[in-house]
């Protein structure tokens, strides 16, 4: 299976993180649980013009969406199904980034998966035809990023609400922990910032949440704790040993237990069964029959 990214060279780069493409023929047909990441995802099926949908306790498949779907900031884990045949291109956008395309606000998605062409109407369609007219894969990027900036508007992100994003996705040191929808490792928890950072903002609790959920899709805690969350991932990359109480605490849990809640609240499954199947991106967690 290919999986590649691709930094955006254009002012692009403002609200999106990356690019992405996965493709692959005679794949292992499975079940698949993502789990949150804090952004949205725009994600256009070039194998096919469907898109299943699944309920996340059944597992049955419930609905669809065309091939091309947007995918709503998630506090909870969702389901996909993985073909025999893949060929997937997305866009990863920055926390709040999307406001840069899309009219409505963020909040309005979350933990909603839509049709493209609710949002977009014909220019969907157009953008995926477009894609599938491309031979290679660098110019399927390209295509991507030229019909992106075509659409882009300025960021309608409130100048309390960038600066709260900056405060979150820093560690002491000053090291970046918001990238490629996973956390660089750090020794800090995120979540005893979010009171501090709203005082420094002049709103009050309920008004500044309000704004933060409209722009970004969650409340400030529910963001940093999902983002939290992507810490642990990073630090689980790669490895078999693990020890779990230094796991906690280097990220800022209570102890291994407020650890474990974290993990059935948002991947659906313990620690100890993440390790076991996930895949070959740190969030998606393959599931048995």
């Amino acid at each position: 299976m290919v999986y590649q990214t691709y930094q955006p060279q254009s002012h692009l780069s403002q609200v999106v993180e990356f690019l992405w493409i996965r493709e692959g023929d005679n794949l292992p047909q499975c079940q698949s649980r993502l789990l949150p990441i804090g952004s949205i995802e725009l994600v256009i099926n070039l194998h096919e013009d469907r898109i299943p949908l699944f309920d996340r306790h059944s597992r049955a498949e419930c609905g669809s969406t065309n091939g091309t779907m947007v995918c709503g900031v998630h506090s909870e884990s969702f389901i996909i199904r993985n073909e025999r045949k893949v060929s997937f291109i997305g866009v990863h956008f920055k926390p709040g980034g999307s406001s840069a395309f899309f009219a409505l606000p963020t909040r309005e998605l979350q933990n909603q998966i839509i049709s493209l062409d609710e949002l977009w109407k014909h220019d969907a369609t157009e953008l995926r035809e477009r894609l599938l007219e491309a031979p290679t894969l660098l110019s399927r990027f390209l295509v991507l990023e030229q019909f992106l900036l075509t659409r882009m508007q300025p960021p309608k992100q409130h100048p309390a609400v960038e600066f709260a994003l900056r405060q979150f996705s820093r560690t002491p040191e000053g090291r970046t922990v918001l990238q490629a929808g996973i956390c660089s490792a750090s020794v800090t928890s995120l979540i005893p910032a979010v009171k501090a950072v709203v005082e420094q903002t002049g709103f009050s609790d309920r008004h500044f949440n309000q704004l933060f959920r409209d722009q970004v899709g969650l409340t400030p805690k529910l963001f940093c704790r999902v983002q939290r969350l992507q810490q642990v991932l990073s630090l689980l990359s790669g490895k078999t040993q693990i020890d779990w109480l230094e796991i906690a605490f280097t990220c800022g849990y209570f102890d291994q237990a407020h650890l474990i809640h974290d993990f059935r609240s948002f991947a659906d499954c313990t620690p100890t069964e993440y390790l076991a199947q996930r895949s070959f991106h740190p969030c998606h967690v393959v599931l048995p029959d």
